[in-house]
């Protein structure tokens, strides 16, 4: 695939595809996650790109939704099915549901949708999927207590490039090996050369170094699950909540063990050896004073309770000599300062908690000679820190790396892990929108029946109506060619206009739809024109009469949705354009509704057979219409004038003849003798307007 020849990719943006492992079949699948981890490509881009993808790959021209009320129509049951998405990724995934007039990409989607609708969006699956998010990269991972060491430039350039994470030094000879030793905890050599040289120190010599980086540098592979283990714990929490199979190349069970093991800074957790070797690092100092207290307290309160005498010619020998009072601990309290001291270095070994080997080595931070106050022998606490810390460095490399060894081969699996948690939120935030809608997928008519039919909607609720679902009256519709739909105001001819709209968008989209049946052939287009507001300028009834000139050129295939187009000139006039269009979209073999209160005046006009459609008002009910939603096939709807007139009619005609017992005389008497037309009169003759 060129990715510069998908919709919405430039040289820049291709360039930035091509680092993905595998950026076609990323694409293809409109796998946002995986594309928004290329350089630069943030989510909502990736939306955009992977749609175009799409439509590169089914040769979907676009332009489905050709006016600005079809894509306000689009947004609308898109941000539907956003609401009922959990995570950001999921949100902007259904981003690549689009209206298509390809019938492979409607299909396509439409077995996604499917096996969506039978998910069950549990409370506890959605739970668990607000902790998943698509897995980050973590950032550069720098190793100091590690280095790689070769006496061969070209290797050291070979060195730096495959494990970044380590210094890389060159040397001459072992000694340069040793040199690096005191410097580094562990020194891999690189050389064959210096296999069998023995240095003081962890020198490993591995020629084999730069073919298994995870072994060298197993924080690498740990860095990327420590960035990512919440994100992942949430994924296997997702999958067990929802009974999901988990990816084939992923053992759950290991992989949550490895994770279990594993801090958020990606050293190894749970381990009592690496505990008790960090916590005697990082006490050392602290440990090391208190003895040091203790050693003191020790000898002050002995020398406080000795009762020490001492010769004049002893006295003066001291003297003479220079001697102080070390010397006179070493000949009168020899014993307690060896109490002191010994106390003290079971203070230390006991307070961190220390192993025979470096028992050994802490005993000399205090040394035998008599001193007061007993101070530290600050060369051997370096030596016991240094000691401590290269055992710690090496074990923690050692647990490192066999927990590298066991998630290494998890990453591939983990990454599957969290792509199906991500795009199960997809398609439970489809299955909720079906459900809380009265979704059913839809059936488009076979290619060969195309051009006569136009749609059959069975008990559809508009989603667009803010409204619970229970409190909407369902609607039964069916139109084939070109139909005008008459009825009362506020009787729901708009809101049918957004029902089929909604209907027929998300059924492009290949998703369910808001009925309980719907049936309907592929469009190429969907143009629907708004009410408008107010006659239009000279200016804009032009441009308005051109759009509809350019649909009657290439309509086939089109559906066409207009509501009350007369208000954009004067009634006369309206009534002549609308008939023209009509005949127009006729010929082309194009589906319209029109909504019109000129829908008789419109009939009359048109040089073809014109089928009206009514929404019909039953009555009127505490001042409030009652009608029947559903539009009666090839009937011209009475208005709600007629309606308040019919209804003043009766409620006169009733009062009358209760009120009856006046005579026409009287009523000449009253008027100078002209015959009046009483209520119930002026009311039928009214009425008889209508007929």
């Amino acid at each position: 695939m060129d990715l510069e020849s998908i919709p919405g990719v430039g040289e820049k943006t291709a360039r930035a595809l091509s680092e993905l492992d595998d950026p076609e079949q990323a694409l293809r699948a409109g796998d946002v996650a995986a594309l928004a981890t290329a350089p630069g490509i943030s989510q909502g881009r990736a939306a955009r790109i992977a749609r175009g993808a799409i439509r590169h790959d089914h040769d979907d021209p676009g332009g489905f939704l050709a006016t600005d009320r079809a894509r306000e129509i689009y947004r609308e049951v898109l941000s539907l099915l956003t609401e009922r998405t959990v995570t950001d990724y999921a949100a902007q995934r259904v981003e690549t549901f689009y209206p298509s007039s390809q019938r492979s990409r409607i299909e396509q989607v439409q077995t996604f949708a499917r096996e969506a609708i039978a998910r069950d969006p549990a409370p506890a699956v959605l739970d668990a999927l607000t902790g998943v998010e698509p897995l980050a990269t973590p950032g550069d991972v720098r190793v100091r207590e590690r280095c790689l060491a070769t006496t061969d430039a070209e290797r050291y350039a070979a060195a730096r490039e495959a494990i970044p994470e380590l210094s890389v030094e060159i040397v001459e000879d072992a000694q340069g090996l040793a040199e690096l030793a005191r410097g580094y905890s562990t020194v891999i050599a690189l050389d064959e050369s210096f296999a069998g040289v023995t240095v003081e120190g962890d020198v490993q010599v591995r020629p084999d170094a730069l073919e298994h980086p995870a072994e060298i540098v197993p924080e690498r592979p740990l860095a990327f699950f420590a960035r990512n283990r919440d994100r992942i714990t949430a994924a296997i929490a997702v999958h067990r909540a929802a009974d999901l199979d988990p990816p084939s190349d992923c053992d759950i069970d290991a992989l949550e063990d490895g994770l279990s093991r594993l801090e958020a800074d990606g050293t190894v957790a749970g381990d009592d050896e690496l505990d008790r070797l960090t916590v005697a690092v990082d006490d050392l100092d602290a440990a090391v004073g208190t003895a040091e207290t203790v050693a003191n307290d020790h000898l002050r309160e002995a020398i406080r309770e000795e009762d020490v005498t001492i010769e004049g010619s002893d006295l003066l020998s001291l003297v003479e000599r220079g001697a102080g009072v070390d010397s006179l601990l070493s000949r009168e309290l020899a014993d307690e300062f060896a109490a002191a001291v010994a106390a003290a270095r079971e203070h230390l070994i006991d307070a961190l908690d220390l192993d025979s080997g470096e028992a050994e080595v802490a005993r000399r931070t205090f040394g035998d000679e008599p001193t007061f106050p007993v101070e530290r022998d600050e060369d051997a606490t370096a030596r016991l820190r240094e000691d401590l810390t290269a055992t710690k460095e090496r074990r923690a490399g050692t647990l490192k790396r066999d927990l590298a060894a066991d998630l290494a081969d998890q990453r591939a699996g983990a990454r599957d892990l969290v792509r199906n948690a991500l795009e199960l939120d997809v398609e439970l935030a489809v299955a909720r929108f079906a459900d809380e809608f009265g979704c059913t997928m839809p059936t488009f008519v076979p290619a060969a029946d195309e051009r006569a039919a136009g749609f059959d909607i069975e008990a559809g609720r508009s989603p667009l109506l803010d409204e619970p679902l229970a409190d909407i009256d369902p609607v039964d519709y069916d139109v084939s060619g070109v139909t005008l739909l008459s009825g009362v105001n506020s009787g729901g001819k708009t809101s049918l206009l957004d029902l089929v709209a909604s209907v027929v968008v998300l059924a492009h989209m290949g998703l369910p739809v808001p009925a309980e049946h719907a049936r309907l052939r592929r469009f190429d287009d969907l143009h629907y024109h708004a009410k408008t507001q107010g006659t239009l300028d000279a200016g804009a009834f032009e441009s308005t009469v051109r759009e509809f000139a350019d649909l009657a050129q290439g309509g086939e295939g089109s559906l066409v949705l207009v509501d009350e187009l007369e208000s954009i000139t004067e009634p006369g006039a309206s009534a002549k354009i609308i008939a023209g269009i009509l005949e127009a979209l006729a010929a082309n073999g194009a589906t319209a509704v029109f909504v019109s209160h000129l829908a008789d005046e419109i009939r009359e006009m048109a040089d073809f057979d014109v089928t009206v459609d009514g929404i019909e008002a039953v009555g009127l009910v505490d001042g409030e219409l009652e009608v029947n939603r559903s539009p009666v096939k090839d009937h011209l709807a009475r208005s709600t004038p007629e309606l308040i007139v019919e209804k003043l009619a009766t409620e006169a005609s009733a009062d009358g003849a209760d009120a009856a017992g006046g005579t026409a005389a009287e009523s000449a008497r009253t008027n100078g003798g002209a015959e009046t037309v009483s209520e119930p009169q002026f009311y039928d003759r009214l009425l008889e307007k209508f007929e």
